[in-house]
């Protein structure tokens, strides 16, 4: 028994993010959380990879994956809305040292999980059609994206428990254990990938089965972790009870991942309807490529990200504000520095990351100067990323989601609209949208963190240094008595 009550203490020690260097805690969390990331892209990315390789039909299937990824990204988006929701209010409650809350903020999300990813697979499945060619499907392409979507949507619910409770083992800090529950899934993908597509010959639909059945290695993964003795936090059916009150936080929280991925969907759906419009199916095949290569890139920025938020929600609710500072100048410097250096070699080596992804050279040809327009200023992107996971980490949701808002709804989407209907050749005015929102949105995030939160928790680190002064002073003690 007393083995036990040390092995419980040394555990819960080594994820106590109030002791030891702020850096180091952020560090010790971003590696394997950025591992986890790259992997968990891969499921998606290598699905690109292989299908822009096949013998026929690759730029069609190319295509028609890419009309995939708003539907996609809704599915993700309600992964985000409970996982991201629920653990930093996890995390917030296990730093003031009340776990049973903490397990039954992990139960509710899960249950919300679940019953969204049914719900999902079922309005998918229905309205598949119709929303494709919305997206900017066409008759040559629509085959291609309703082969994958139909397969990809009954997997549904793998997606909701892998990646949304990968949330909750990742916010107790067993980093490591969170990068593999993606990397397994995407190891099955790699090589399942190749086997269906090439070997069974089911082109498009052997990927989407690949994902299907990596995704479902993943979720077992996550149960069987958060079920099992090494987790500070069980997932236990007494949680699983929804209430109101904590459904409403995690909701309320996790809007800002939700608009961040729905908004993602939008622009997504708005950039494939103009680009048919103005350049046709070989443009949205471009755009395709354009988001697959910022997937990769901005991997890193969400690892720093992601990592520093439970190292500040953990720390703001153990009260030590000056150690939540100084988390948001490591997490945002290192982000800056970060994409500043990614934007010199996406400039330099533009044909690098196009090949990656497709070797036709009708798509380079065209991809080219868009690389140089899309991601110019790419380093302005840093900055909301950085100054929504400080909103997100301190609990303040409203910011979070206005600010997910303001760059994707408020600019980005009406600039690729209009923006075409005054640059030349049209096409350029959609590639250009994105730029200009990450200079405005970017900074109007990071400037309004950095007035409401940093400067704040800057004065409560103050009154908390002075009340402890007052408390310790022996002349103020016997003063009292």
């Amino acid at each position: 028994m007393h083995h036990r009550e040390m092995k419980e203490k040394e555990k819960k020690n080594q994820t106590d993010f109030s002791k030891g260097s702020v850096a180091g805690n952020i560090i010790h969390l971003a590696i394997p959380m950025t591992l986890a990331q790259l992997v968990n892209i891969l499921y998606n990315i290598v699905d690109r990879i292989y299908i822009g390789r096949m013998p026929e039909n690759a730029t069609l299937s190319m295509t028609g994956l890419g009309l995939c990824l708003p539907l996609i990204t809704i599915v993700i988006a309600f992964a985000n809305l409970f996982g991201m929701g629920g653990a930093p209010l996890c995390t917030i409650a296990r730093g003031k040292g009340d776990e049973k809350e903490a397990e039954t903020i992990m139960g509710n999300s899960f249950v919300m999980l679940v019953g969204s990813g049914i719900l999902l697979t079922v309005c998918g499945l229905v309205w598949k059609e119709p929303l494709l060619y919305a997206f900017g499907a066409s008759p040559q392409t629509f085959p291609f994206a309703d082969q994958y979507i139909t397969i990809y949507l009954s997997g549904s619910v793998f997606v909701m428990i892998s990646l949304g409770m990968n949330s909750f083992i990742n916010s107790q800090g067993f980093a490591a254990y969170g990068m593999a529950t993606v990397l397994c899934g995407a190891i099955a993908n790699i090589l399942l990938d190749p086997l269906f597509i090439f070997v069974f010959h089911m082109g498009i639909q052997g990927a989407a089965i690949a994902t299907v059945l990596s995704q479902a290695l993943s979720a077992f993964w996550v149960l069987r972790f958060l079920t099992g003795k090494k987790t500070i936090l069980r997932l236990k059916f007494s949680c699983f009870h929804l209430q109101w009150k904590r459904a409403r936080e995690i909701c309320a929280l996790g809007l800002t991942g939700f608009t961040m991925s729905v908004t993602n969907s939008a622009v997504q759906t708005v950039c494939n309807a103009t680009l048919q419009v103005y350049g046709g199916d070989l443009y949205v095949g471009v755009m395709t490529v354009i988001n697959s290569i910022r997937e990769i890139i901005s991997m890193p920025v969400s690892g720093i990200t992601n990592s520093a938020q439970p190292v500040m929600s953990y720390n703001y609710g153990a009260k030590q504000y000056h150690r939540v500072r100084e988390g948001i100048r490591f997490m945002s410097l290192i982000c800056i520095v970060y994409t500043v250096a990614i934007w010199i070699c996406l400039s330099v080596f533009p044909e690098f990351f196009i090949h990656i992804f497709n070797q036709d050279g009708d798509i380079t040809k065209l991809a080219v100067p868009v690389m140089h327009m899309y991601y110019f200023g790419f380093f302005t992107m840093s900055l909301q990323f950085a100054g929504q996971a400080v909103f997100v980490a301190l609990g303040k949701a409203k910011q979070a989601v206005f600010f997910s808002l303001f760059r994707k709804v408020m600019i980005v989407i009406p600039l690729t609209l209009y923006l075409p209907l005054l640059v030349s050749p049209g096409t350029s005015g959609v590639f250009l949208a994105e730029p200009i929102s990450n200079f405005i949105g970017g900074t109007a995030c990071f400037v309004t963190m950095i007035f409401m939160v940093y400067k704040k928790l800057k004065n409560m680190e103050k009154e908390e240094t002075a009340s402890e002064t007052v408390s310790s002073s022996p002349k103020i003690q016997q003063e009292v008595i």
